[in-house]
């Protein structure tokens, strides 16, 4: 819904509508169609973590049938090969030449499915893909498309046998969501809707047909607005100062001194900006508020905070601490 009575732009208008479509297929989940939607307006990649079963896989899904492009599903698993994501060199003997065969990395939309269910080496080449938007097989340099969007899942129950992602590569995410389960009214909506697909699909059709994709060139021109809005100088120093506050959070308190190790990088700076004029733009405002920067800095801080052993002894966790940031750095 938005929040302005302004003139929406077409882009607006079109993002709007798969906002829609995305809520009446992914139910109980507006956080995380919000969160995706913002990291397609900025430009970056999402990592969500979330009990099996609360529509991880099926929201990207319902995302890439919602926009033009291709989307293409990675189930990571222990014996996942760095060529299984980019692709290799294809011989042929026929008249003994290499042809470059490409791999799922080369989707305009991926889904990397319990990206901590593979090694370090295979999580690096997407993370490599990810920040450079290129790949590199041999001696040659291959880019991606302009459109590409990596959603990684991770489930945070069953830890054994799987390799966490270190602090450094989950900072190239824009955005660490958290999702938990929908509300009892929701379950009853989840149920009527999956009742409705099977219906459709025993019939020989489906529910998911009916949605015009909105083209990429709408996309781009929805990013080129979203990096005009208007933030007020007021408000770039406060967001400036809630990421160096993670740097020096003993000025704020000698409690949260003690529970950091270490702060956020200058890429929680750019996505805090990017996101929260994202955020305020896909709102129908022309302007960004404190409570942009508030609702979307737990998403973007999260992953780039370092608690200290003080902090897990006493049993603070990185939620907590953003809180208190947040309470305690003056908002404009």
């Amino acid at each position: 819904m938005t929040e302005s009575n302004l003139a929406l732009s077409s882009a607006q208008i079109e993002l709007h509508r798969l906002r829609t479509f995305a809520s009446s297929q992914v139910i109980g989940q507006e956080v995380l169609i919000e969160r995706m939607l913002l990291a397609l307006l900025a430009d970056g990649h999402i990592l969500v973590e979330g009990a099996p079963g609360l529509a991880k896989t099926r929201a990207i899904n319902v995302l890439g049938k919602g926009v033009e492009g291709d989307f293409h599903r990675i189930q990571f698993t222990p014996d996942l090969l760095p060529a299984d994501l980019t692709g290799t060199d294809i011989y042929r003997p026929q008249d003994g030449s290499f042809h470059f065969q490409q791999g799922p990395l080369f989707h305009n939309l991926v889904l990397a499915d319990e990206i901590n269910r593979s090694p370090a080496k295979v999580q690096s080449a997407l993370l490599e893909a990810m920040g450079e938007r290129q790949i590199t097989v041999g001696s040659k340099t291959y880019p991606l498309p302009s459109l590409f969007l990596v959603m990684a899942t991770q489930n945070p129950i069953e830890q054994e046998g799987t390799y966490p992602l270190p602090e450094a590569q989950l900072d190239r995410f824009l955005l660490y969501v958290r999702i938990g389960y929908p509300e009892a009214r929701h379950e009853r909506e989840i149920l009527h809707l999956v009742q409705n697909e099977s219906r459709g699909k025993a019939g020989g059709g489906g529910l998911l047909t009916d949605f015009e994709p909105i083209p990429q060139r709408v996309l781009f021109q929805a990013r080129t607005e979203v990096l005009d809005l208007f933030m007020a100088e007021p408000l770039e120093e406060y967001l400036l100062q809630l990421v160096l506050a993670t740097r020096k959070p003993g000025a704020y308190g000698e409690d949260l001194g003690r529970w950091l190790q270490y702060g956020a990088s200058p890429r929680a700076t750019i996505a805090l900006d990017r996101c929260s004029r994202a955020r305020a733009w896909l709102n129908g405002r022309d302007f960004v508020t404190p409570e942009d920067i508030q609702s979307i800095a737990y998403d973007v801080l999260r992953h780039r905070l370092i608690l200290s052993y003080e902090a897990e002894a006493e049993g603070v966790s990185t939620d907590q601490f953003i809180h208190e940031l947040i309470r305690r750095v003056a908002v404009p």
